[in-house]
């Protein structure tokens, strides 16, 4: 069997020994005579699993004692209701930082439980840094931020700091590299770019901000149903969970958050020295000092080849490298699975191609 390089934005690349750990445990988890799958959320070896996930993302990431992990069915977009419905309180505001789509998104949802504004945009340059001036209201709840914008390849280098809690969305650079927890007020990531299959969302939050959400939501709506339940009020998605264990013990292993992130800047640099080096025949699209580790988007100077690099890209093993239908181009989604040969085979073939289109 041969390896696709993948380069989807997600669902994405997992790492390749934790595909096999899973084939290979499928039809008898832990001696049980079963699948994963088919075990009950009740059962002694669930509990184990659930546990062990919980404190592995509590060590690799470092959370404090005073905050609580949750796993959720669903996705991000889950959580830009989530998020609103219990922390846009009392008539309050709510700041969103656009960036890009997905916090764009988000805003849109907030604005059904209570006014939600805008602290700062990139929209003028088409989303190509990270703005680092903030207007916050009077009266506003919290800000929100995302942290990564796979849609545009920009990233927070630094997150900035507030006086109101802050929610971010991580669900495209969780565990790439080290954050301090302590930073934020609510933190969520779907599992589909970096730590397994799509269908959980990982919320780590302050215990003492989960104390001031609001209690008169429908139930699978409230933060404190997840809380106060240990995320199995109801069946939690199990194989997820399964899955993204089985990633954080990757993640242990390969010398943990510190090292994965050394191994995402090399990669992305091998990509990045391809755009820069091209002398304008790629075109990056963010701006340098903003740039993604995870998704590294770029042009084509001559418009009219775009289509013809994704598709020769594709045909020499290369998934995923189209950009996203609302802005084109291309994009190379290099989260924590995809190995170092996949980026510097792709860096060879953009060399290549330019060699035989200039």
């Amino acid at each position: 069997m041969t390896r696709a390089y993948n380069f989807n934005a997600g669902p994405s690349a997992m790492p390749l020994e934790v595909l096999q750990e899973a084939q290979a445990e499928f039809t008898d988890y832990k001696h049980t005579g079963m699948s994963i799958i088919e075990i009950s959320h009740r059962s002694a070896e669930y509990a184990a699993l659930h546990q062990e996930t919980k404190d592995l993302l509590r060590e690799l990431m470092e959370i404090p004692d005073d905050y609580e992990i949750m796993f959720i069915q669903g996705g991000g977009s889950t959580q830009f209701l989530m998020t609103a419905a219990n922390f846009l309180t009392g008539g309050g505001k709510a700041a969103y930082v656009n960036t890009g789509v997905w916090a764009k998104k988000a805003m849109a949802e907030a604005k059904y439980f209570g006014e939600a504004y805008e602290a700062a945009s990139s929209a003028d340059r088409n989303h190509c840094y990270i703005p680092q001036e903030f207007t916050i209201h009077d009266n506003t709840c919290y800000v929100h931020l995302t942290a990564n914008n796979t849609i545009y390849g920009t990233e927070y280098p630094a997150f900035p700091k507030f006086d109101v809690p802050v929610i971010c969305d991580m669900s495209s650079d969780i565990l790439s590299r080290p954050v301090n927890v302590a930073d934020f007020d609510l933190i969520y990531a779907g599992a589909q770019k970096n730590l397994g299959p799509a269908g959980v969302v990982i919320v780590i939050a302050k215990k003492a901000f989960l104390a001031k959400a609001r209690q008169n939501l429908p139930t699978m709506l409230k933060y404190s149903t997840f809380a106060e339940n240990d995320s199995l009020y109801n069946t939690p998605p199990v194989f997820c969970i399964y899955m993204v264990n089985k990633t954080l013990h990757w993640i242990k292993n390969q010398g943990g958050v510190a090292a994965v992130a050394a191994n995402n800047a090399a990669k992305a640099q091998v990509i990045y020295d391809a755009i820069d080096g091209s002398n304008g025949f790629y075109i990056g699209h963010a701006d340098k000092e903003y740039r993604s580790r995870m998704n590294i988007t770029f042009n084509l100077a001559d418009k009219e080849l775009e289509k013809d690099f994704v598709a020769q890209a594709k045909a020499a093993g290369f998934i995923g490298v189209g950009g996203h239908r609302l802005v084109g181009g291309c994009r190379a989604s290099a989260y924590n699975a995809v190995p170092m040969e996949a980026c510097t085979a792709l860096a060879e073939f953009m060399h290549s191609y330019q060699k035989q289109h200039q």
